[in-house]
């Protein structure tokens, strides 16, 4: 599809959230020693129930935001939705305790539409065949955000902790100036839907969602694909630390690193690819590659092998937007934001889990008596993905229905 005005933003606006996200990872370790949090395998898991307790606030409220974003348009959810993660910063910065940073996660979860309703906006103005690709366009934006995002964090880290923080609130309340001077409505009154009691209720929305025939598939698939990809936004850093002695600065350096490859897959390979050879085909090589990376890091214990099998599972990141472009195809526009907040729902369900069961597989193996494997929790991310195996499968006789 063509780089519209309104497409370009939409790039900037989860750009910028990306590098707002990316910019603490660094200092997650050394912000969990600053509240109080423990060593590194403890710091890791109260880390993780603060990632867990931001999901869950986005399982609550991401069909509600998408729902309201089908309801009132997208362009007033989004902004409101910024501003509210600029103010959380803000608190994330000023907190001294655990417990505060941990309300601040959970404000800004309740806000998360800026994704849901950002993918909702790009539905609207795509054609089916080329969600695919435009959703890839998305990724690649989060890539270039996480490319500068780690780096400006570990380099921001050694002026104060908070700095990162600080930095994230002021890209963000610029960002929100941005979308009030530029962003137009994409949903036209005719495909809005009114807001009810049932959106209120993220069960019955999901419920909705699962009856939608041949929705279910994908809406799985997305599901554990993005439960065993916490393994990375969870452990990478704690991982990097525990096997490598890595410091904040390094270890933004390499989830830049990274973060350059997802731009490279998502902006230049994945639209090649799915050209050339489909959507599913892609998939699938998606898969393999994801398999390839989990089992490479689960054992790497040099650096030249984090290097070989980086690449590898940076082509892993096709895969969310092309289970979502299968989701998308299933229903018409007045339903795309109720999908991308089940979408966005079933990624917090999984962030919820994730991270607690994650964190566990780490300080079992990095605490142990007897096996010490700390690349354990990439192990157990693999056996997921091997499990989705036959589902994905299904998928390959896809195609749009009527709209319902």
């Amino acid at each position: 599809m063509k780089l519209s005005g309104p497409f370009l933003f939409i790039l900037a606006t989860l750009l910028i959230d990306a590098i707002g996200v990316g910019i603490v990872f660094p200092i997650m370790p050394d912000l969990m020693e600053r509240v109080g949090a423990g060593s590194t395998a403890q710091g890791a898991f109260w880390g993780g129930v603060m990632m867990s307790a931001y999901a869950a606030a986005m399982f609550f409220f991401g069909p509600i935001v998408g729902s309201l974003s089908d309801a009132y348009g997208r362009r007033p959810i989004l902004i409101a939705a910024l501003a509210t993660l600029a103010i959380d910063y803000v608190i994330m910065a000023m907190a001294e305790t655990y417990w505060l940073l941990l309300v601040g996660r959970i404000v800004a979860g309740m806000a998360g539409a800026t994704y849901i309703t950002a993918t909702a906006y790009i539905a609207d103005i795509s054609k089916p065949e080329e969600r695919g690709a435009a959703f890839g366009m998305i990724g690649a934006a989060f890539g270039i955000g996480f490319v500068l995002g780690p780096a400006l964090g570990g380099i921001a880290s050694g002026w104060h902790i908070t700095a990162p923080f600080w930095i994230a609130a002021a890209l963000s309340a610029l960002n929100v100036l941005f979308g009030i001077f530029v962003l137009p409505e994409s949903l036209k009154p005719e495909n809005r839907r009114s807001f009810g009691k049932r959106d209120l209720n993220p069960f019955g929305a999901i419920a909705r969602a699962f009856a939608v025939p041949g929705l279910a598939i994908p809406l799985i698939c997305i599901f554990v694909f993005e439960f065993a990809n916490m393994v990375y936004p969870t452990l990478w850093s704690f991982w990097g630390r525990e096997v490598f002695g890595w410091d904040g600065f390094t270890i933004g350096l390499t989830l830049s690193a990274y973060g350059v490859l997802i731009a490279v897959v998502q902006a230049g390979v994945l639209p090649q690819m799915t050209k050339r050879l489909g959507d599913y085909k892609t998939l699938v090589i998606a898969i393999t590659a994801a398999l390839i990376g989990m089992v490479g890091f689960g054992f790497s214990s040099a650096v030249w092998a984090v290097a070989v099998v980086l690449p590898i599972a940076a082509l892993s990141d096709m895969a969310p937007p092309l289970m979502t472009a299968f989701a998308a195809n299933k229903v018409g526009e007045d339903l795309q934001g109720l999908v991308q907040g089940v979408i966005s729902s079933l990624s917090s369900v999984s962030a919820v889990l994730a991270p607690l069961a994650l964190t566990g597989v780490f300080k079992r193996f990095v605490n142990a008596d007897g096996l010490y494997l700390p690349g354990a929790p990439f192990l157990f991310a693999a056996i997921l993905v091997v499990a989705v195996v036959p589902l994905v499968w299904r998928l390959r006789s896809d195609h749009p229905i009527d709209r319902i």
